[in-house]
């Protein structure tokens, strides 16, 4: 039987700093910290445990784009498979994925010139080559979003407006799958619009992405993604290892320190780390914590997201460490 969460609320009194999630230890001497929040809910929805605020507003950046594929299945947009995958992925430009995204424009009579999103740098590219939208880690949602709108012969050319039908229906998802409003609208780093709302709601939406009946654009998300992480994320990332090593897991990182994850049996968890772990340094010991608690048994898995050396000398001195 997994080992159940105790029911937790540490919620700070107004003007406190968010409770410390994660120490930064330097030869046995913590030299820094990451504040952030965190909810974790029972498999019946209910929170078990909550630190800091979790209700109030946040831009889940990338973690909401679980939500923004099951809007362009409901728009009509024929995805599936690794294509699905792809369009709710924040990918790492690698080979297959820029050929996968290059393939699904052409099958659709579009090429990258279509693509709202910005050039980046190809991976592995020579110092100085031309920068492109392909290799731009969303470029398989703007992709996704585009088949959406050539389904409703919506208009391609502004579909990152946030008044076009198509983000119109994505927020009308959002809002229903979160169980809340969107608080707030804004520019995601892809230059789609970025809607912000609470962890609980992010917790709740992905809570219902892995319980949505079979056949529900909120279920061939989540199975697609959990059949193929490494085009939701890439060789090494954290959401690859984990869907790969934890049957039925389903879980997305956002930037500016974003977590969420959902347990097949809907128990589900979201968290944002304050000072948005620029490093990257804190997310995974974090996230492991987490999900030691709710009872997952996956030693080798938690494990390596959980360890976060810190380097001293070329050499190992400390470690981030999770405070939950």
């Amino acid at each position: 039987m997994p080992v159940q969460p105790q029911r937790r609320h540490e919620s700070p009194q107004q003007g406190q700093e968010p409770p410390v999630l994660a120490e930064v230890v330097r030869s046995g001497f913590v030299e820094g910290r990451h504040r952030g929040s965190l909810v974790v809910l029972a498999a019946d929805g209910s929170p078990t445990r909550t630190l800091g605020d979790v209700t109030s507003p946040v831009s889940p950046r990338s973690s909401v784009k679980p939500l923004q594929a099951a809007a362009m299945l409901a728009a009509g947009a024929r995805l599936a498979g690794e294509r699905l995958a792809l369009a709710a992925a924040s990918h790492s430009g690698e080979t297959f994925h820029r050929v996968l995204v290059a393939r699904m424009l052409a099958e659709q009579g579009l090429d990258e010139s279509d693509l709202a999103c910005p050039p980046v740098p190809v991976p592995g590219a020579a110092p100085g080559a031309d920068a492109s939208r392909i290799a731009m880690n969303c470029s398989g949602k703007h992709t996704g979003m585009l088949a959406a709108c050539l389904a409703r012969d919506w208009p391609t050319a502004t579909y990152t407006d946030p008044e076009h039908p198509f983000q119109v229906l994505v927020r009308e998802t959002v809002e229903t799958a979160a169980g809340e409003r969107v608080a707030h609208v804004g520019v995601d780093g892809c230059g789609a619009p970025l809607l912000a709302f609470s962890l609980t709601g992010l917790a709740r939406a992905f809570r219902g992405l892995v319980l949505a009946e079979p056949g529900t654009p909120e279920r061939r998300v989540a199975d697609a993604m959990r059949a193929h992480p490494e085009f939701v994320a890439g060789t090494g990332r954290s959401d690859t290892l984990l869907m790969r090593g934890v049957p039925g897991v389903l879980a997305k990182i956002g930037a500016e320190g974003v977590q969420a994850v959902a347990l097949p049996d809907g128990r589900a968890l979201a968290f944002k780390i304050e000072d948005g772990d620029p490093l990257g340094r804190a997310r995974g010991p974090v996230l492991a914590a987490a999900l030691a608690g709710l009872g997952v048994n996956a030693p080798a898995v938690l494990d390596e997201l959980a360890d976060s050396p810190v380097r001293g000398g070329g050499r190992r001195v400390g470690e981030v460490r999770a405070t939950l």
